[in-house]
């Protein structure tokens, strides 16, 4: 009811001026009354009529003319020039006459009033009608391109926004000093400062999608050195699938500021080893457990075993994998088990048989580690043997490690621990026909005793967020990141191989401190960082190879692979088998000695052939 008496009224409305068009039209033309005849009768009612057939073509009055731009202009002019030209056909036709200069003049006059009266409402009711936040912040927006423009249009509409752009800022120097929808562009992002303390920015909003990874930080940092909050443009995917909208701005993560865009996957190579299959995963429940099995779940195998020692883990990822994942028909199933018990891990394997394992079961805090040593050789030594000879045992295909940049050069118990695992698996490697492998990355952001969670909980406290030195620097990825990487290297396995992500450059642990302080709405003064001296067993910086073990060529985009050596297997079997006869000091000495032996020269790669013949190494 309400279209149809919108549309009556617009129909009135546009007849009224039609018709006034041509009287007006008439007697600017003939300066006179003397235009009331059978051509003049003919001119109204072709025009008035071939108006509304040609409206009606075209939907001019479905149109919302509070949302009207330069799209709904083209189909008044459509509309109207086409009215004109079928009424100079019908005077041709029926008096043999064309009034050319009156249908020039209608043509404008009927422009003007029909556009004028559209876009006259849009503006009446734009800043009339619409009611306006009280206290509006005032809103710079960094990039003056499609989507800055965008953005300030809906701002500039949406009076019920809680910000107002007044500013752009943008390095491409053609635009500066121009207004963009009454918006100034004032400069670069270098002149970010600047203009927060001359305009009293309240907001930034980064609107560049196509911005890279390492060139949002170097932004960031200049927003960073104002008291304005920062936000940036939803991703365009989300955009275009219609989950947020182009005034739906979301908060800078940690994970933006990595400097370095993310690993694409070989979707059809890892969808080959998986889709059908029988998979394993030991730590399920934890951080990058728990998340290889949400990445392994999009490629549908056929069972999905989650083995963790925490039930309550355990149940949660369960739980999340049976309910995002319902209509894949993927069936999961839970195993309590330690991976320090080798006969259950054998069990286990022999019921299952798993075609692929990816072992994430670790023990990795490094201070706790060296306190610990014996339980570092229980749990990433004897674990990583023991799920690896029932994986050899029981006809598994690859069998997938999870190492830490800690194990290269290692000065920490952990670290040796996790390098020893290592030679453990490329040590099965050579005598087993599964092709083992190993995955080393960096910290990983967001993960379980991470130092991410750590820093928030101190700034939610009030600080101080506290940093072993000022110097020390980490590589870092995030969780999905590490988890693709993990699911990567498994498709390109062929057995004994050590594979490390090209991480970028490593981060300051200070500046990731002040990037979180920053972006948790607080100033450094406030919050505040205190050195607390370097933890036993810490660098301060790690590195992804050994000299001797480094590749210069990718093997896929972004992922290297290192040269494998000989190991003594026989010291390290010697260890685990009497591990318990060391005091914590001996321990810790030897598990750092066996782990910086410096290893043989590269070892022969064994035909895969050759395979069929090998029996597993037996402990």
């Amino acid at each position: 009811m309400a279209y149809r008496s919108r549309v009556s009224l617009l129909v009135v409305i546009d007849t009224i001026l039609i018709a006034a068009a041509i009287i007006a039209g008439s007697l600017l033309v003939s300066m006179s009354f003397s235009f009331f005849n059978v051509l003049f009768l003919v001119t109204g009612v072709m025009l008035i009529s071939c108006h509304f057939l040609f409206s009606y073509r075209y939907n001019l009055y479905k149109k919302a003319w509070e949302y009207a731009s330069t799209g709904e202009l083209m189909i008044i002019l459509k509309t109207v020039s086409l009215s004109v030209l079928a009424t100079a056909a019908a005077q041709f036709l029926l008096v043999q006459t064309v009034q050319f200069r009156l249908l020039v003049v209608v043509w404008l006059l009927q422009l003007f009033a029909i556009g004028g009266t559209r876009f006259t409402w849009r503006m009446f009711r734009d800043h009339y009608l619409a009611p306006v936040q009280p206290h509006q912040k005032r809103t710079l927006i960094v990039g003056a391109g499609s989507a800055g423009t965008m953005i300030a249009r809906q701002l500039v509409k949406n009076r019920q926004s809680d910000m107002m752009p007044v500013a752009f800022v943008d390095d491409n120097e053609r635009l500066h000093h121009l207004d963009i929808l009454g918006v100034p562009v004032i400069g670069g992002t270098e002149d970010i400062t600047a203009a927060v303390k001359d305009f009293n920015i309240d907001n930034i909003v980064i609107a560049i999608p196509s911005l890279k990874k390492h060139e949002l930080n170097p932004i960031f940092k200049e927003c960073g050195k104002t008291s304005a909050k920062t936000q940036i443009l939803p991703l365009i995917e989300d955009l275009v699938s219609g989950k947020v909208s182009i005034n739906q701005f979301r908060e800078v993560k940690v994970e933006d500021l990595l400097g370095r865009e993310q690993v694409e996957l070989d979707i059809e190579g890892i969808s080959k080893q998986l889709s059908g299959r029988v998979v394993l995963v030991t730590g399920a429940g934890g951080s990058i457990g728990s998340e290889i099995c949400r990445q392994i779940t999009r490629f549908k195998p056929q069972k999905l075993v989650l083995l963790g020692h925490g039930e309550n883990s355990i149940y949660s990822i369960e739980m999340e994998l049976k309910a995002k994942f319902r209509h894949h028909n993927i069936q999961y199933v839970t195993e309590i088990a330690d991976i320090q018990d080798e006969e259950k891990m054998q069990q286990i394997m022999n019921f299952h048989k798993p075609c692929v394992v990816y072992h994430a079961a670790a023990h990795k805090h490094v201070p706790l580690m060296e306190r610990n040593p014996e339980e570092a050789v229980k749990n990433n030594m004897i674990g990583t043997r023991n799920v690896a000879l029932a994986a050899s045992n029981h006809g598994v295909t690859t069998f997938v490690m999870i190492s830490s940049d800690k194990a290269v050069n290692p000065t920490s118990v952990m670290g040796s621990s996790k390098r020893l695992a290592e030679m453990i698996v490329q040590a099965m490697d050579q005598r087993s026909r599964t092709s083992f492998i190993t995955v080393r990355f960096g910290n990983v952001l967001g993960s379980r005793g991470s130092v991410i969670p750590l820093f928030k909980h101190q700034i939610q406290n009030g600080g101080p967020v506290t940093v072993t030195h000022p110097d020390m620097v980490r590589y870092f990825m995030t969780i999905p990141e590490a988890s693709r990487l993990v699911l990567q290297a498994g498709s390109l396995a062929r057995g004994g191989e050590t594979f490390v992500l090209d991480m970028g450059e490593p981060v300051k642990i200070v500046d990731l401190a002040k990037n979180l302080i920053k972006l948790s709405g607080y100033s450094e003064e406030e919050v505040g960082i205190t050195y607390t001296g370097m933890r036993p067993g810490e660098k301060l910086f790690e590195e992804l190879l050994n000299d001797h073990e480094v590749h210069d060529e990718q093997i896929y985009p972004k992922i290297y692979i290192g040269k494998t050596a000989d190991v003594l297997i026989s010291e390290i079997e010697t260890l685990m088998a009497n591990y318990d006869t060391y005091s914590k000091q001996e321990l810790r000495e030897e598990l750092l000695y066996l782990a910086n032996l410096k290893p043989q020269p590269g070892k022969q790669e064994v035909p895969a052939e050759k395979r069929e013949e090998m029996v597993p190494m037996e402990v």
